[in-house]
């Protein structure tokens, strides 16, 4: 009785594993001639928004994965820069490959003072402007930018303008909740962060190597 049983599990598992190999072979069907047709090379706008975690972490990631292809990145940081992150200590360890421009003074709530948060937030988008004309630098990412643009520090339509007109082959990325909706019109991927839990709604504080 066993082996009838054994037999037909493995009976079984066969016709499943052959079933997931056609399902696959068709599905890989499909998504080489996506591939073929996405043929276009060309620099592309990233912006990640939402209320969720990730914006930021993802930002860094990709410009780690940029400098691990040997890209130049620059970043700039807008309303962060009153407190020394996790990412920044790291990346100056490489000032031949990054440039680091921490910018901002802290948070809107921390800092209680819109003309010198708009004043950071002008200073800011020059130092951003430097890398967009710059075609050396294969991608540039601007953290927080949406915040200071859901606050109307930046004009919108102004930084849209500058952004289109950075190096064909240059990558932007831009982080931040509140996306206004003329940049997510603009930009080529748009990924929002939605939250399913967090941490900090069961009173758990801001972590060292995960929030900072």
């Amino acid at each position: 009785m066993s082996d009838n049983i054994n037999a037909d599990t493995a009976a079984n598992t066969a016709a499943i594993n052959e079933r997931h190999r056609v399902r696959m072979e068709r599905k890989k069907a499909i998504i080489d001639a996506a591939i073929t047709k996405a043929d276009k090379e060309i620099g592309i706008i990233i912006v990640n928004t939402g209320n969720g975690k990730g914006k930021s972490s993802s930002g860094f990631g990709m410009a780690i994965r940029a400098m691990g292809h040997g890209m130049k990145v620059g970043v700039v940081q807008f309303i962060k820069g009153a407190m020394s992150t996790g990412e920044e200590k790291f990346l100056r360890r490489f000032p031949d490959e990054i440039s680091f421009h921490a910018m901002g003074e802290g948070y809107t709530w921390e800092t209680q003072n819109r003309e010198r948060d708009i004043e950071k937030a002008e200073l800011a988008w020059e130092q951003a402007k430097t890398f967009l004309a710059d075609p050396s630098y294969g991608l540039v990412l601007f953290d927080e930018l949406n915040i200071a643009l859901k606050y109307n520090y930046l004009d919108v339509h102004k930084v849209i303008a500058d952004l289109l007109e950075r190096p064909a082959m240059q990558h932007v990325v831009i982080t931040g909740r509140g996306a206004p909706d003329e940049l997510i019109a603009i930009a080529d991927t748009v990924t929002e962060m939605a939250v399913v839990k967090h941490a900090y709604a069961a009173g758990i504080g801001a972590q060292i190597g995960t929030e900072w």
